[in-house]
């Protein structure tokens, strides 16, 4: 696999202070099967879609136990320099560039507007064996209350250009490198409940949108809109029992395409 571009999005993971219900209930509504959780790497545990790791789950530390998210890692060539972008940009460095064996570097970092994401400059772990396909990552946006902050941030750190949508009912811009949308940015309003915190919504496709809604809320999981078809597809935002906000997505109906793939005009 060549390099990905920096900035493109490359994995998922998710800290769960119950693996093993986040286990079950991911399997259930998104089919993944799951590979083995090596202690001398945290019993980080990667999840499968049609036998191609697609996403991971893991337990907290001791003691760092809290509220479960989903993280979206971005590719970099360089960890470190990429984190000295950060802090120069107004971000926050939560975990300094650490290397996890051979498979690659990560950090954790928060931008301006409070979305926690991750840096990995790939070793053999290289990223998403799929995407797009049922079951594995399919898009991301970063859900905002500092909108204004956010659209700086990210253009100076990993160089996306930005177009904003014309739409008067939502604030939402999407982050290309060229011409190629690699992740949305919605500005949260009133409809957001007020103790929700801004946040990276992950989308997960699917082959049906309502049956893996469904699937969610039969398992405990929160259906917070939707499903509704889009341009884009059919979708559902929920979160799981455990309070991970994430999408499922069906981009299969004719009038789809991938999120992203709307046009809209230049800045």
């Amino acid at each position: 696999m060549a390099a990905q571009r920096e900035g493109t999005p490359c994995w998922a993971d998710a800290m769960f202070n119950d693996v093993e219900g986040a286990k079950d209930f991911y399997g259930d509504v998104l089919g993944w099967t799951f590979g083995e959780a090596p202690p001398e790497f945290g019993n980080y545990t990667q999840a499968y879609a049609d036998g191609r790791a697609v996403a991971a789950v893991v337990p907290p530390m001791p003691g760092q136990e809290g509220p479960s998210q989903w993280c979206l890692y971005l590719a970099v060539r360089d960890a470190a320099a990429t984190a000295v972008r950060v802090r120069d940009n107004g971000g926050e460095v939560l975990v300094e560039p650490m290397r996890v064996g051979d498979f690659g570097t990560m950090c954790l970092a928060r931008e301006p507007g409070g979305t926690l994401f991750g840096l990995w400059q790939a070793g053999t772990h290289e990223g998403f064996g799929a995407t797009g396909v049922p079951g594995a990552y399919c898009w991301a946006e970063i859900c905002t209350r500092q909108p204004e902050k956010t659209d700086v941030f990210f253009p100076a750190v990993f160089s996306y250009g930005s177009r904003q949508l014309e739409d008067e009912a939502v604030d939402f811009r999407l982050y290309e490198l060229g011409r190629e949308a690699v992740l949305g940015r919605m500005g949260m309003t009133e409809d957001f409940p007020p103790e929700v915190p801004s946040y990276m919504n992950v989308y997960f496709a699917v082959e049906s949108c309502d049956e893996a809604a469904a699937r969610a809320t039969e398992r405990g999981g929160t259906l917070h809109f939707g499903p509704i078809t889009t341009p884009f597809g059919r979708f559902a935002a929920l979160s799981d029992p455990q309070g991970a906000s994430f999408s499922v997505i069906d981009v299969t109906p004719p009038e789809g395409g991938t999120p992203g793939a709307a046009d809209a005009p230049d800045d």
